[in-house]
């Protein structure tokens, strides 16, 4: 398998030895230039998988170097890298057919993610299970998308648990599309959604005249789901006489429809979910052990997006590469920053969460970029309380210019242990311009402490 080829751009030295041993070690080939001559040099006499150029060169800009390979027929994808970040940059980058802008001092991780999400994992040899309903290449999600192809071609029933939003109805659809039963129904039913009386008859069928309003029959989800698979979502969610009729239905593959009295054949195959540890509920009485074992002969568990951080810069690119689609409008980029804040979030309802955020942002964002301060300021950690916490007043008082000093020097410090010493991100912690946080880190003596 070809090894994928990386040419890095950068007129310092040291910038470009520090991604040659970063991109070296992740498995890629990498040759390297110094200005838009010697860039457009190699370009003509080799080709590269991916192009990482410094935007401002001895000779030029990497935007040169980009439109110089565009008018040459080169489709190479570029990541523009600079120190001299603005809005306007990034703007021109991308509306220049960039794929991504990072302002240096860039996170690994970042670069990491950008790399492989463009010319893919290091490693071609082993490549990830192609499952383009679930997205995500963490280590948790690997593991669930190397089960998809056995899980699918079995007829066991499956149930899938983990919190609500983490994607268990993407899990089912996937396990069905990838089953024998590919070319039969795919039909759902939230078993918490409906009152008792209404999921019985959705569930198995009824006949006319089985109750008030049945004025014609109906087949009911399981004979309608025949020769496919039936999703049967929130089923923790099922009352004790519901339970005993799937288990029946499980056990015999028969149906008897509501005020019926023939038993249908039913050849179905069964894909339950829960948020709820059914291992407790049966242990409390509240869901019966046989139905349990019953569902459980193959069982998933999807983490919460809190637990699988590292797919975040994907899922957030493919939801806003999707919402803008479906809104047609021009794509917008989301900047490392903001990817930064989107994994710092605990994420409570998971992916889908994500989704509704970056919808509702991309809605109001006018820009074509998404930065840090597009994004809601409660996902930033901004307080929306209307009076600050008190801090108590010695009762010889003290000297508010002094403490304030104290106070802006202790939480610098933090920022910049926090951060590595890298002042730029030190700022964006503290809501800060760099340009202040430069000013009063020397000020305060901070600079120092970042260069030891």
């Amino acid at each position: 398998m070809k090894t994928r080829r990386i040419l890095v751009v950068d007129d310092e030295r040291s910038i470009r030895e520090l991604l040659r041993i970063l991109l070296e070690q992740e498995g890629y080939e990498v040759e390297d230039a110094e200005s838009v001559a010697q860039a457009v040099e190699r370009l003509e006499a080799s080709s590269f998988d991916m192009v990482i150029c410094d935007l401002k060169l001895p000779d030029g800009v990497g935007l040169d170097v980009m439109k110089t390979a565009r008018g040459a027929g080169i489709a190479t994808p570029f990541v523009i890298i600079t120190a001299h970040t603005t809005p306007q940059h990034a703007l021109d980058a991308l509306r220049a057919g960039a794929v991504e802008y990072l302002s240096k001092p860039f996170d690994v991780e970042d670069l990491r993610h950008i790399v492989t999400k463009y010319i893919g994992p290091r490693d071609p040899a082993e490549p990830a299970a192609e499952v383009p309903e679930l997205i995500g290449s963490s280590k948790p999600m690997r593991k669930i998308l190397a089960q998809v192809p056995r899980l699918a071609s079995t007829p066991a029933t499956v149930l899938i648990t983990g919190e609500s939003g983490t994607g268990k109805e993407l899990l089912a659809r996937a396990l069905h599309n990838r089953s024998p039963r590919a070319g039969g129904p795919f039909l759902t039913i939230n078993c918490g959604a409906l009152p008792e009386g209404l999921l019985e008859s959705e569930l198995f069928g009824h006949v006319r005249g089985a109750f008030t309003g049945a004025v014609r029959d109906h087949p009911g989800l399981f004979a309608q789901a025949t020769g496919g698979t039936l999703f049967l979502d929130e089923v923790g969610e099922l009352s004790p006489a519901i339970q005993v009729k799937l288990l029946r239905v499980l056990q015999e593959r028969m149906v008897r429809q509501v005020g019926g009295t023939q038993e249908i054949a039913v050849d179905v195959r069964i894909i339950a979910a829960t948020n709820r540890d059914l291992a407790e509920e049966m242990e409390q009485g509240r869901f019966r052990k046989d139905l349990y074992y019953r569902l459980n002969v193959l069982h998933v568990h999807l983490p919460p997006l809190r637990a699988r951080k590292d797919d975040i810069p994907e899922l957030a690119r493919h939801f806003a590469d999707r919402i803008c689609a479906q809104l047609g409008i021009p794509q917008k980029r989301l900047t490392p920053d903001a990817i930064r804040v989107l994994q710092a979030h605990s994420w409570p309802g998971n992916v889908r969460e994500l989704e509704n955020i970056l919808e509702r942002t991309i809605a109001l964002e006018s820009s074509e970029i998404i930065t840090s301060g597009s994004l809601p300021e409660a996902l930033r950690g901004l307080s929306t309380r209307s009076e600050p916490a008190q801090v108590p007043l010695p009762e010889e008082g003290l000297d508010i210019e002094e403490y304030m000093e104290e106070l802006r020097r202790s939480l610098m410090r933090q920022a910049l242990e926090r951060t590595g010493g890298q002042q730029k991100r030190a700022a964006e912690l503290l809501r800060m311009s760099y340009r202040a946080f430069r000013y009063h880190a020397e000020k305060l003596g901070l600079s120092r402490e970042e260069d030891s």
